[in-house]
């Protein structure tokens, strides 16, 4: 198979499915509408999970893990989030297979194995955690329970994209308990700041925070706050949500406590998540019709040293010289790799290394070492240097920290540019028909100006920005009084 990629100007989305394949981040898999995360891929998310890990843990939060299944009677006992959910259920009925007398050598599911109770595989982890904390909680002693788990989840998808959307995804979920309704709302906040923070600052990924209508919430929450990232295409991305529940799942399970004046009352709860969708956003804001485009701080590899050479001699001057530049990058925790295998030629590694987005290549041939320089390439705008190998660490050190804030700015630039106001709904459709991006524009407030807008224009509110501005306006649909613009765009 060639390296070649459709161009995004000519598919966009099978420039996307291209890449993921031939970058090696993933391959489609015997189940239908799942993925397999290849080696590549997987130290990606590693890198992700490693640096979201951390900060959950620096703002007080502990790792559990909870069952894969939930019995279907837990899962109805909060009916808003069991009604969210519904459409998307893989259940677990029977418990065996069996031989199958009339079909030598097939299987059947063994009838006498039904289940007792179906179990639904878990699509979120609500009712099984809230169930679990009623027995953890009794006091305002056990107050904040602040839990996260790494987990899969599985929500039965018709129309499947990889890294975006599979029946079958990889993520984390928290799940806090709260003595107070301020401290949830804090919480809420403080897990949204986390995210954003992420994805900027580590995915060099701008976003938009503000909160859900009441129309995209979360099955079961009383408000949630999102951060919203635009891709190349026009398209929004939710990177993340942070959910405020309220009282909800504790009266659905019954869990209360004590507070300090020995009142019974009912605890404040949140839930917050990413998954590895942020992957195939990752993919979709920053790479080019070459190949991926990594940040810095979250590729697998940052450096990789490719040796040009006739002969074993040659071949053994280099790799002496490179040992020690190697020595020196991974003593200041840069990944680096050194590619001497003989099987490919140098031009071939090249072309790889672009595919899969590393962001600096070093090539070092016989005559480099004579004058002491080797030639530095910048993967994200392929700026080629001749550099000294004296400082040579302290150069790539330098260059990755520019790198990852220039592929930032870009993205920045890109959304700011694609974030315009629309007054009027011919000038709204306008907008996303040839500009797409992010249109503020004013809504009403109602759930029916909305969902005509959904059905007409193919758009969603993406969110209410956090500290939005009032303004008077009319409605871009309605013409009624509206007193703020809301984000619109078309989604994945």
């Amino acid at each position: 198979m060639g390296k070649e990629l459709v161009s995004r100007e000519q598919d966009y989305s099978q420039w996307y499915n291209d890449l993921i394949i031939k970058g090696s981040l993933a391959d489609y898999s015997a189940v239908r509408g799942c993925m397999v995360i290849k080696p590549y891929g997987y130290a990606l998310w590693e890198n992700m999970q490693g640096v979201l890990d951390k900060m959950f843990k620096d703002t007080g939060h502990q790792n559990a893990y909870f069952p894969l299944f939930v019995p279907k009677s837990l899962f109805e006992a909060e009916e808003k989030n069991a009604e969210g959910f519904a459409k998307e259920c893989a259940v677990v009925t029977h418990y065996r297979l069996k031989a199958d007398p009339n079909n030598k050598g097939k299987l059947m599911v063994d009838p006498e194995a039904k289940l007792e109770e179906e179990l639904v595989v878990r699509p979120t982890s609500e009712a099984i955690i809230w169930n679990t904390y009623k027995g953890w909680i009794q006091s305002y002693r056990d107050l904040p329970l602040l839990i996260n788990q790494w987990a899969n989840v599985v929500r039965w998808e018709m129309r499947t994209r990889l890294f975006l959307r599979t029946a079958e995804f990889l993520w984390q979920e928290g799940h806090t308990a709260h003595a107070t309704k301020e401290e949830a709302i804090e919480e809420t906040r403080r897990m949204l700041d986390v995210y954003a923070d992420f994805a900027e600052n580590w995915m060099a990924l701008p976003v938009i925070k503000g909160v859900k209508s009441p129309n995209e919430r979360f099955a079961g929450a009383e408000d949630t706050y999102c951060i919203e990232a635009l891709m190349q295409d026009g398209k929004a991305l939710q990177a993340g949500t942070s959910h405020f529940l309220g009282q909800n799942f504790a009266k659905a399970f019954d869990v209360k406590f004590s507070d300090k004046n020995n009142q019974l009352d009912y605890v404040w709860a949140t839930s917050w998540g990413v998954s590895t969708r942020l992957i195939g956003g990752l993919v979709m804001a920053h790479s080019d019709d070459d190949g991926l485009i990594l940040p810095p701080r979250i590729a697998p590899i940052q450096v990789v040293i490719v040796p040009i050479y006739k002969g074993d001699e040659q071949k053994a001057q280099i790799g002496s010289v490179v040992a020690g530049i190697v020595a020196q990058l991974k003593g200041m925790g840069i990944s680096v790799k050194y590619d001497d295998a003989d099987h490919n030629r140098p031009g071939w590694k090249f072309a790889e290394y672009e595919l899969k987005g590393v962001p600096v290549r070093i090539a070092v041939g016989a005559r480099d070492l004579e004058n002491k320089v080797v030639e530095v390439a910048r993967r994200d705008t392929k700026e080629k240097t001749t550099v000294s190998l004296e400082g040579i660490d302290m150069y790539i050190q330098n260059l990755l920290i520019d790198i990852q804030q220039q592929m930032f700015n870009k993205a920045k630039a890109f959304r700011d540019d694609h974030i315009t106001e629309a007054n009027s709904w011919d000038e709204f459709v306008q907008i996303l028909d040839t500009k797409a991006g992010f249109v503020s524009a004013h809504w009403d407030g109602t759930a029916e100006t909305e969902d005509k807008i959904k059905e007409l224009a193919k758009a969603t509110i993406r969110c209410i920005p956090l500290d939005n501005p009032q303004e008077d306006g009319v409605c871009i649909l309605s013409g009624n009084k509206s007193v703020q613009r809301v984000l619109f765009a078309r989604a994945y």
